[in-house]
């Protein structure tokens, strides 16, 4: 019996590439190679996609852009080829893929737009589909969804950067409803790449304005003071969700340094939490991964606040899958081995797109 051919698509025009290529080695050398031949696709912070026939170990390091063996590959749209068209010495040659891994965090990656176009080429592919991808890529759009459907998220606001203009008189607004100190993210961005912290109306310009260098939509949200919580959700039509881990920051903040460059961030499954509310935080989480549309994966962010509450920060819908990574660490404690995780992963894509 012939081995289901899955591509694995790694690196991107994002700024979270070089997380990507660590995720995309564990995620590799986790696949079952007696059950799944892997092809490997990366696409350079320039977008230039490569068909990379290499050693996984230099993917991490970002050596394999540098093999002589690469080859320029396009992903087809049109459903007929069903997968990779590899040129090499001006000769195609069209490489069928039977399932697609998108190993890719943050934007052109996560937002929807490689799911698109694995739409077009009628590919199955591992996560969410495109509505997903992008509202949950957009803070706003999630906000938005979260508060129509019951769930706490944490009081908000935005400015798009047309407003750049007003910016002094926006922000004097913003910190009169919300109050200081104030979170500032860019709208569609992961890792918590241009995300600044507020404390007086200064601080917030400046935060506004690095933010922007990001996106054209900020998002300004109240600080909430209290404990960062996770729970990994899998899963169609029944998802499920792992018990709940934390998060000790190294740093005043989980930001970008203190998830993949400092030492010292501490993760804790389960977290030491009464049982009503783990019950609560992973009930929360089905429902706000069933109300934005989530299949296959997601990781969903909470703040167990100083007085109790639960609030939803955010739901990454292709979360990291470095060895130091908390979803594949949520799973296995619930007993899926990083291998087994991948299987099912692959599995339910296929299912899915075949009953479709």
């Amino acid at each position: 019996m012939s081995k289901t051919r899955v591509a694995v698509l790694f690196g991107g025009v994002s700024s979270e590439h070089d997380i990507s290529l660590k995720s995309a080695v564990n995620v590799i050398e986790n696949i079952p190679a007696d059950k799944y031949d892997v092809v490997c696709v990366g696409i350079t912070r320039k977008g230039r996609w490569l068909y990379y026939p290499g050693e996984v170990r230099f993917i991490a390091t970002g050596e394999w852009e540098r093999n002589n063996d690469c080859t320029s590959a396009v992903l087809s749209p049109d459903p007929i080829h069903k997968g990779l068209i590899t040129i090499e010495n001006g000769v195609a040659t069209v490489r069928k893929i039977d399932v697609v891994f998108p190993v890719l965090h943050g934007r052109n990656g996560e937002d929807g737009t490689i799911q698109g176009l694995l739409e077009l080429a009628k590919i199955p592919y591992v996560g969410c589909g495109v509505l997903a991808s992008a509202s949950c890529m957009d803070k706003a759009i999630t906000h938005t969804i979260l508060d129509y459907n019951g769930i706490r998220t944490a009081k908000w606001d935005m400015i798009f950067d047309r407003e750049m203009n007003h910016l002094t008189e926006k922000c004097e607004k913003i910190a009169e409803k919300l109050g200081f100190p104030l979170f500032v993210k860019p709208a569609n961005s992961g890792s918590s790449i241009g995300v600044s912290r507020a404390n007086n109306l200064e601080q917030l310009s400046e935060a506004v304005r690095l933010a922007f260098s990001h996106d054209d939509k900020v998002i300004i949200e109240e600080c909430i003071t209290g404990r960062e919580l996770e729970v990994a959700v899998f899963g169609y039509d029944a998802p499920f969700a792992s018990f709940v881990g934390e998060i000790a920051s190294c740093k005043e903040f989980y930001d970008f340094d203190a998830k993949y460059v400092l030492d010292g961030s501490q993760l804790s499954i389960p977290a030491e939490l009464p049982k009503e509310i783990h019950h609560q935080i992973r009930e929360t989480a089905v429902k706000a991964y069933q109300a934005m549309g989530c299949k296959g994966l997601s990781r969903v962010d909470f703040f167990l606040s100083d007085k109790g509450e639960i609030i939803l920060n955010e739901i990454n819908t292709m979360p990291g899958f470095t060895a130091i990574s908390m979803y594949p660490k949520l799973m296995q404690h619930l007993g899926m081995t990083p291998s087994y995780l991948m299987d099912k992963l692959i599995e339910q894509a296929i299912d899915n797109n075949d009953r479709a």
